[in-house]
C-alpha cells in the first residue's frame, strides 16, 4: 500500500469533464479558496433590531420591494448613512442605528380639499375609494394623507392620516385598504382639508414582458406626468454617489434626486427631492419678482409647481427663464433672455417649488466625478427636450449642480457616444470614469475648459450583462459580459475563467438586469450573482479570487451587495427584504434561531496509471482545521467516491460511522489544541475516484489541508 497526499490544484474547473480536470477540484457550494486550499465561506447574521416598514406584509423583511442597490458614505459628523434602493422605495439607515427611514421622493402633492373618501358602507369592508382628479397613480403606488377627519364610524382620522398602498385605479379614483372594516356610519368624506402626497412610481421587481399603454419606461417623460414612452419592463435599478455630505441618486429612467442630512440633527427626517428643486416665493410687482433659496444664473430655465395659487401669468408646469438676476432675487421671462413678465394681477399664497428645467428629467445612470465635482448623467434627455437619448452624456457645471445650461461662464455640457445603442453604466476609477454602452467601453477624462471632458474608446465589440455587473478592486475593473468575463487594467482583456461554460451555458439572459457584482476585500474576491437558465430570480453566484486567480461557485439568492471600509463586513440583501451581514458567524442567520450552512467541495476524478488499473483505498488520514467553529464538536464528512468509468455513476462508499473526521477543542497553556480522528478505515475500489468534503452541522467551519489516503493498484479489468 502507498500513502498518497490528496493535493489538488486550487480553484474549480468546470470547463472540462471530471476526468480531464484530473488533479483539480470540480464541484462546490459555499466554499472559497485561500492560500490554495478550500475552506467554508463565512456565514451571515441578520440584525433583528432593525425597524420594519409598517405596511410591509409579515415576511420578516425590513422594507418594501426588492433591494437592488446600496451605497454608504461618511458625513462631517462621522455618521455613515446606508441607502437602500428597492423597486418600490428608497430607504436610508443612519449608520448602525437600526432605524430604516423612508426617504422616497414625492411625485405629486395635492392642494387641500382635492381629496375625498368614500367608504364601503354596503359591503362593510376595509376598502376605501379615494376621489382625486387626475391623480396619475399606478397600482402599488404609495400615498400618504394628512388633514383628514373621521368618516363617522370605524374609519377615524387616525386611520386615514397614514400611508397606504394603492390597490386599484381609475382616472379620477383609486382604492386603498385602511385595515379596519367600515360601518354604516362611515358616510363622511374626510372633510375639506385633506392633502394627498404621492411617492414616485414603483418599478418592476424582475424583468417582465409587457405591452400596451402604461408599459413605458418608469418615471420617463416630463416630471409629474404619466409615462407613455418606449416600453421597458426591466427590473428597477438605482444608481448614485455622494456629493460631499449629500447623496445624488437616480431611479433608472427616472429623474435626478438629492438627499441631504439635516444639519441641526443626526435624525433623518427629510425625503430626497428633485436635484435642482428649491423653494421660492413670488412678489406681485411690475415686473414680478421671484425670491430664491439659493443663487442661480441669468437665463436659468425653471418650472414652477405649487400647493396654492400662483400669480397670473405664472403657470405651473410651464418653462420660464430667470432674468435680471441679482443675488437671490430675479424677474422671470417666457423666453430665453426675453422681457420680464408683468404679474401685478392675481394672488399667490405659500411657498412654491422651483425646478431647474435644463436639468435632466429622465436618466439611466448618475454618478459624481469625485475629484472634479461634476454631476455626470448618462442616457438623458437633451436640452429643451423631454425625450431620453440613450447615448447622451450630460454634466452639470463644476461645483454647481443647479447649472446644466452650457454657457461661456460655466463648464456644463454634453456629449453623445457613437458605439452602441444605450449607455449601460459607469464606474469611477483612479484617473478616469469608465462608461459602458451595450457594445463598447469608453474612457471619460477631465480636461478642463473649454472642452471639459474627453471620450476615448477603450474597446469595441464587447458586452456587459447588466448595469450592476461591474466591480473595482486594486484599481483594476472587472465585469460580467453576456458570454464571458472581462478585465480592464489599462487595456481590456478577457478574464480567464475555468467556469465559463458552466456559468454562461446556464444563464437566464432575459433577467440579466438583475445580475450584479460586489467585492469582498477581506478575502481578495469579486462575487457575481446571476439567474440560472430556469430561474427568474437570482439563485447562483461565482467567486473570483483576484489575488490567486482561482474560481468557485455556488447557490445563493441575493439581490444586492455592499462592501465598504466603513463596514465591518459586507452587507447583502435578499428577496425577503432582509439585511444580512456576511462573513459573520458560521451559519445562516437570516432565521432565528440560525440554521446550518451546508458546504462541500468535490474533486475531479483521479486514478492510477490513467485508469489502466483499478485502485483500492483502505484508509485515509484527515488533515483539517476547524478554527473559528462555535460548535462543541464540529465535524465534516470525508467521502471517497468510486466509479468504474467516466460515464458511470459514482458508487457509494461503504457505510462507516468513522468516515466523519471529528474534532474537539481544549485549551492548554493559552494555545488552542485540536485532536482529530487519526485514521479512518474504508474499503473503496474503482477505476476512477473523487474525493469530497462536506459539512452540514451548526456552528462548524473548516479549512482543508493535505489529507492522505492509503491506495494501491488492484488488478486490471477490461
Amino acid at each position: 500500500m502507498t500513502i498518497q497526499k490528496l493535493l489538488f490544484k486550487p480553484g474549480i474547473n468546470r470547463d472540462n469533464t471530471a476526468l480531464t480536470a484530473k488533479g483539480g477540484w470540480f464541484e462546490c457550494d459555499k466554499i472559497r479558496f485561500r492560500s490554495g486550499v478550500p475552506e467554508k465561506i463565512g456565514g451571515w447574521t441578520r440584525d433583528f433590531t432593525v425597524t420594519e416598514e409598517p405596511l410591509k406584509p409579515a415576511n420578516n423583511g425590513s422594507f418594501w420591494g426588492v433591494g437592488r442597490w446600496m451605497f454608504t458614505w461618511q458625513t462631517l459628523a462621522g455618521i455613515n448613512p446606508i441607502v437602500y434602493g428597492t423597486n418600490s422605495k428608497l430607504y436610508l439607515q443612519s449608520g448602525s442605528s437600526g432605524i430604516i427611514t423612508d426617504i422616497t421622493p414625492l411625485r405629486y402633492t395635492t392642494k387641500a380639499g382635492d381629496v375625498t373618501f368614500t367608504a364601503d358602507t354596503i359591503g362593510l369592508t376595509a376598502i376605501v375609494t379615494v376621489n382625486c382628479t387626475n391623480h396619475g397613480c399606478t397600482v402599488n403606488d404609495f400615498v400618504t394623507f394628512s388633514g383628514a377627519l373621521s368618516l363617522g364610524g370605524n374609519i377615524t382620522a387616525a386611520v386615514l392620516n397614514s400611508e397606504f398602498l394603492v390597490t386599484s385605479i381609475t382616472t379620477n379614483t383609486f382604492t386603498i385598504n385602511v385595515g379596519v372594516n367600515a360601518t354604516v356610519a362611515d358616510t363622511g368624506t374626510g372633510g375639506g382639508s385633506v392633502i394627498g402626497t404621492f411617492q414616485i412610481h414603483p418599478g418592476p421587481d424582475i424583468t417582465y414582458s409587457v405591452a400596451g399603454w402604461g408599459a413605458g419606461t418608469w418615471g420617463s417623460g416630463v416630471w409629474g406626468n404619466t409615462s407613455t414612452n418606449t416600453a421597458s419592463s426591466n427590473a428597477q435599478l438605482w444608481s448614485g454617489c455622494n456629493y460631499g455630505e449629500a447623496l445624488i441618486t437616480n431611479p433608472r429612467y427616472g429623474g435626478l434626486y438629492i438627499w441631504s442630512p439635516d444639519p441641526a440633527s443626526v435624525a433623518i427626517i427629510n425625503r430626497a427631492t428633485l436635484l435642482t428643486q428649491q423653494a421660492f416665493t413670488v412678489t406681485n410687482a411690475n415686473p414680478g419678482v421671484i425670491t430664491l433659496t439659493s443663487a442661480l444664473e441669468e437665463n436659468t430655465s425653471f418650472v414652477a409647481s405649487t400647493n396654492g395659487a400662483l400669480p397670473t401669468n405664472l403657470v405651473a408646469g410651464t418653462t420660464y427663464y430667470l432674468v435680471n438676476v441679482s443675488g437671490l432675487t430675479a424677474n422671470f421671462s417666457a423666453t430665453f433672455a426675453g422681457p420680464p413678465i408683468d404679474t401685478t394681477a392675481g394672488a399667490q399664497t405659500g411657498v412654491h417649488a422651483l425646478a431647474v428645467a435644463d436639468c435632466p428629467t429622465v436618466c439611466s445612470h448618475v454618478t459624481v466625478s469625485d475629484g472634479s465635482r461634476f454631476i455626470l448623467a448618462f442616457g438623458v434627455n437633451d436640452f429643451n427636450s423631454s425625450v431620453r437619448d440613450p447615448m447622451l452624456v450630460r454634466w452639470s457645471d463644476q461645483e454647481n449642480y443647479n447649472i446644466w445650461t452650457p454657457a461661456i461662464t460655466n463648464q456644463a455640457g454634453s456629449f453623445r457616444l457613437s458605439r452602441g445603442s444605450e449607455i449601460q453604466t459607469s464606474q469611477q476609477t483612479r484617473q478616469e470614469v469608465l462608461v459602458w454602452t451595450d457594445a463598447a467601453l469608453y474612457s471619460m477624462q477631465y480636461l478642463g475648459p473649454p472642452y471639459v471632458w474627453k471620450f476615448d474608446i477603450l474597446a469595441d465589440n464587447i458586452s456587459i450583462a447588466s448595469p450592476n455587473s461591474t466591480a473595482v478592486a486594486n484599481n483594476i475593473t472587472y465585469w460580467m459580459g453576456v458570454d464571458k468575463f472581462y478585465i480592464y487594467s489599462g487595456r481590456v482583456e478577457s478574464l480567464s475563467c475555468t467556469l465559463r461554460q458552466y456559468i454562461f451555458g446556464d444563464l437566464n439572459l432575459s433577467q440579466r438586469f438583475q445580475f450584479f457584482a460586489g467585492t469582498n476585500e477581506g478575502f481578495h474576491e469579486i462575487w457575481w450573482f446571476y439567474c440560472s437558465k430556469n430561474s427568474t430570480t437570482i439563485d447562483r453566484y461565482a467567486i473570483y479570487n483576484y489575488l490567486e486567480g482561482v474560481w468557485a461557485y455556488g447557490n445563493l439568492a441575493r439581490t444586492a451587495w455592499l462592501d465598504s471600509p466603513y463596514l465591518a463586513a459586507p452587507i447583502a440583501l435578499n428577496y425577503d427584504g432582509q439585511i444580512l451581514y456576511h462573513e459573520d458567524g458560521n451559519d445562516d442567520g437570516s432565521t432565528n434561531p440560525a440554521t446550518p450552512l451546508a458546504a462541500y467541495v468535490q474533486s475531479a476524478d483521479f486514478d492510477i496509471g490513467d485508469g489502466n488499473q483499478y485502485a483500492y483505498v483502505d484508509s485515509l488520514i484527515p488533515d483539517l482545521c476547524f478554527d473559528g467553529s462555535t460548535a462543541v464538536a464540529p465535524e465534516v464528512t470525508l467521502t471517497i467516491k468510486p466509479r468504474q468509468n467516466p460515464g458511470a455513476a459514482y458508487g457509494a462508499a461503504p457505510s462507516n460511522p468513522d468516515v466523519a473526521s471529528v474534532n474537539d477543542y481544549s485549551v492548554q497553556n493559552n494555545y488552542l489544541v485540536q485532536r482529530f480522528t487519526e485514521f479512518v478505515y474504508v474499503r473503496v475500489r474503482g477505476r476512477q475516484m473523487a474525493f469530497k468534503i462536506e459539512s452540514t452541522a451548526l456552528g462548524t467551519t473548516w479549512q482543508m489541508g493535505a489529507t492522505r489516503i492509503n491506495i494501491r493498484p488492484d488488478g486490471r479489468r477490461r
